[in-house]
């Protein structure tokens, strides 16, 4: 096993370690696998398509709404706007366990 120096403090180090033993210098920075990537940006890019779902969803309900005649008309669509609402929830918040999830275990090792 090859060994390299600490910048820092003179001793000698495996080429593989990304932290000095004796004095804790970070020889190299850990870096995510290409999959890894993958993972944390579908993640990310999941949570903002479920927001604009979300935010544009109860937009058109608002605007449906209030074009509706009678109170019974507007009470059904609210009620079917709530629970819209709240399956776009749950599934946000179980993609979101899933994912987070996924990108904690393909987060960089050191």
């Amino acid at each position: 096993m090859p060994l390299v120096q600490c910048p820092e403090c003179r001793a000698d180090v495996s080429e593989q370690a990304s932290k000095c033993p004796k004095c804790g210098h970070t020889l190299r920075e850990a870096t995510r696998t290409v999959f890894g990537k993958v993972i944390k940006y579908g993640f990310i890019a999941f949570n903002a398509v479920m927001a604009l779902w979300l935010i544009s969803g109860l937009g058109s309900a608002g605007q449906a709404i209030e074009g509706m005649g009678s109170d019974a008309e507007r009470a059904g669509a609210t009620i079917g706007t709530a629970i819209g609402a709240g399956l776009i929830l749950f599934l946000w918040f179980v993609g979101a366990v899933i994912g987070g999830f996924a990108v904690l275990l393909t987060r960089p090792k050191a």
